[in-house]
């Protein structure tokens, strides 16, 4: 039996407006962790928050589907579903473990550190694009330049189209009560219709990036077909900006809002920052949620759940568990063991570009606070109207201009 709640409501952006709703969480955490969530316009799910259960969730794919009604708590219409079906992130096994191993090649941990230094000279441009200005919005002038560009050049297109696409992602990541779904399926008819376009063009003229890649990509005889190369086009764009984007930009606000912390990283920022990556990663949880479907009776957490019913398992709340992390609500840069799940919880869908979202925040991180040492907030950050992902969309500061390295 559900525990009575007032004053939680996980669906609406404005309890998102300002980051994870904690005390929600907390209170969702020691009284339901299992709970039943009414759903204006729909059945309703469970929203699972504790960290154990969110993990558990993750690695039974055989009861809790990612297919069977998608990753997102609102419905789509079936022909939508089917599209998003094409996505590995939308897949079970055994599909999905076909799919995976046909990329998987290409998101290695040795596959991305070959790119680490490609990342640190984007990272160096993006900073000498703004060092002599003295201010800038830290979000748009520097944390989404950053996975727009990376993602343009791990793909081969121009950065212009980058830059683009990030404003389509941030369209179809606003909430309902943001952004109509005509809105958001143009955004996504935008995307994929770009995508096939690349397809056509890698085809004709390959290269050495990862869309030519994964255009002559197999698995026992078998490519991606043209709407499964624009579902992992969209996915790379989504899952691959996403993280970086909203982490980087997160992190720096509440690195700025505690002055005795960033001076400590930054007097000893090689051997702090492998663990402030991951801190913040625990910290911010840029995806906030994702959503499966029980495709028979079972239980969780001795909470009856019924084929059918939808199931969102809560990062955020499972990284600010205290069972598993000690003082969860602050920030420990030094924090070790780190088993956060800011990646996913395990299981098959544990996020792909991990690797690669690591190598772009320790760069950026490094060297945002390496050659602007006066950093400063000059107003309020303001966050994006989502309850799928969390993160600041403008974050205006201010720092001591500066001359541009080049190179």
């Amino acid at each position: 039996m559900t525990a009575v709640a007032t004053g939680i409501d996980l669906l609406s952006s404005k309890s998102f407006a300002d980051g994870h709703p904690v005390e929600q969480y907390r209170w969702l955490r020691e009284n339901a962790p299992v709970f039943w969530h009414d759903e204006p316009g729909g059945p309703g799910f469970w929203a699972v928050t504790g960290y154990d259960l969110v993990r558990q969730v993750s690695k039974q794919p055989d009861i809790f589907s990612s297919a069977a009604g998608g990753i997102m708590i609102n419905e789509f219409p079936p022909e939508e579903l089917e599209f998003f079906r094409t996505m590995i992130l939308v897949m079970d096994p055994p599909k999905h473990s076909f799919y995976r191993r046909l990329v998987g090649g290409l998101f290695t941990p040795k596959r991305a550190a070959l790119w680490t230094d490609s990342i640190g000279d984007t990272v160096r441009a993006i900073l000498d694009e703004v060092c002599e200005r003295g201010e800038c919005d830290l979000v748009e002038d520097i944390a989404g330049k950053l996975p727009s560009y990376v993602i343009a050049e791990l793909l081969g297109i121009p950065r212009a189209d980058g830059e683009r696409l990030y404003v389509l992602t941030e369209i179809m990541h606003s909430a309902p009560d943001a952004v109509t779904d005509e809105q958001r399926f143009a955004a996504m008819g935008e995307i994929t219709g770009y995508a096939a376009q690349v397809r056509q063009q890698k085809l004709a003229e390959p290269a050495d990036d990862l869309a030519s890649r994964l255009v002559v990509a197999e698995v026992d005889g078998q490519r991606l077909t043209e709407q499964e190369f624009s579902s992992f086009f969209l996915l790379l764009l989504n899952a691959g900006g996403d993280t970086t984007r909203n982490l980087i930009g997160g992190a720096t606000v509440n690195l700025l809002r505690r002055p005795e912390l960033l001076a400590r990283l930054r007097a000893d920022m090689p051997g702090l920052m492998p663990t402030t990556v991951e801190e913040l990663l625990r910290f911010q949880s840029p995806v906030i949620y994702m959503r499966r479907t029980a495709v028979r009776d079972t239980e969780l957490g001795g909470t009856r759940i019924a084929a059918g019913d939808k199931v969102a398992v809560y990062y955020g709340a499972a990284n600010g568990d205290p069972a598993v992390f000690d003082r969860p609500e602050e920030l420990v840069l030094d924090r070790t063991p780190n088993e956060h799940v800011a990646f996913g919880g395990g299981g098959p869908h544990f996020c792909l570009g991990s690797h690669f979202g690591r190598i772009e925040i320790t760069e950026m991180m490094t060297q945002l606070l390496t050659r602007f040492p006066d950093l400063e907030l000059t107003g309020e950050p303001t966050w994006l109207a989502s309850n799928f992902i969390s993160g600041p969309t403008h974050v205006p500061v201010r720092y001591t201009p500066s001359t541009p390295i080049g190179g």
